[in-house]
């Protein structure tokens, strides 16, 4: 081997060997490599909304239990029906666990769903789900919180409807958000895997 080739080799050895120093000091040390942390999505947090008995509650209302979150209106004519049907057959599928969970239906239409209407609206459900209404400001705070979609929609006739987004949010007992859950399944397959949560 050539000297001059030597000296090559030696220089490439040693500049390897101070880009892995280099390399495992800025991951070792706190704060150098904060700018490459990933932020984690929140979903859920603080709320004061009025309960279909009229009664105003919060987000601490349903801590100690896991709780169901699904955001809809009255006026919906096929989904939030749907929705509320199946998180009802998995409230009967949990039999006598339901006391540690709560299905809350938080409307997005305030104009229209109040307390009384959200009230005479459950009747049709099982009576364990709880309607939740608020001032539009108090509506959007929390659409915003869990990142739900809606927007009204005028109709030809001068009515309007709402679009939504139809996600069910599984929030553990520290009201922290778990995963979207399925209810579009078996109430029993459903319901085994809420129990995990109570």
């Amino acid at each position: 081997m050539s000297p001059r080739l030597r000296i090559v080799i030696l220089a490439l050895t040693f500049l390897l060997g101070l880009m892995v120093s280099l390399g495992t000091v800025l991951l070792l040390t706190p704060g150098q490599n904060s700018s490459v942390k990933v932020q984690q999505s929140s979903v859920g947090g603080a709320f004061s909304l009025v309960d279909h008995n009229g009664s105003r509650v919060t987000d601490q209302s349903f801590s100690g239990g896991p709780f169901l979150v699904f955001f809809g209106f009255t006026h919906c004519p096929e989904i939030c029906p749907t929705a509320l049907f199946e998180m009802s057959e998995i409230l009967r599928a949990l039999g006598g666990d339901t006391g540690a969970i709560n299905a809350l239906f938080i409307t997005i239409d305030p104009e229209r769903d109040t307390a009384e209407k959200l009230k005479d609206y459950l009747q049709s459900f099982d009576p364990r789900l709880k309607g939740l209404t608020g001032s539009v400001a108090e509506i959007e705070q929390v659409a915003k919180a869990y990142r739900a979609y809606y927007k009204k929609v005028p109709l030809p006739d001068g009515d309007y409807t709402m679009d939504h987004s139809t996600i069910v949010y599984l929030m553990n007992k520290d009201g922290q958000f778990v995963a979207p859950f399925n209810i579009k399944r078996p109430p029993e397959q459903a319901a085994a895997d809420l129990r995990p949560y109570l």
